[in-house]
């Protein structure tokens, strides 16, 4: 298995930027395809971005498309997530996950290894 374990969250200024980390523990990390998933209060949990085993492919959401920047480093086991411009709307836990299957997958019930979360609470 791999368990993830996500740090960077934090408060910061609309406008401002943080990254966000995920090191991965296991011996299999580069097998799997790396999400970044957040849920603010009383929303659902939805996905952010995605990166395939390799960096050639990954996919956003529309409200990150443009803003978030994910990318992964197969020799620390570690996935990131740069986001910049950040909005009030970005507020939320944010989770990395590993999917259990698919090359680049959006689907919450297509990941199977979840770290804990952390917050990311931007001010207006």
């Amino acid at each position: 298995q791999v368990q993830p374990v996500e740090s960077g969250g934090g408060l910061v200024q609309a406008g401002g930027s943080l990254r966000l980390s995920c090191a991965a523990s296991g011996r299999t990390f580069s097998n799997y395809a790396m999400g970044w998933f957040r849920q603010a209060p009383g929303k659902e949990r939805e996905f952010v971005a995605v990166i395939g085993r390799t960096s050639g492919i990954a996919y956003y959401s529309d409200s990150a498309k443009g803003r978030f920047t994910i990318s992964r480093d197969n020799a620390r086991n570690t996935v990131y997530l740069q986001m910049n411009s950040l909005k009030p709307e970005d507020t939320a836990v944010y989770y990395c996950a590993a999917a259990a299957w698919g090359l680049a997958p959006k689907r919450i019930n297509d990941y199977a290894y979840w770290g804990q979360g952390t917050q990311v609470t931007v001010s207006s």
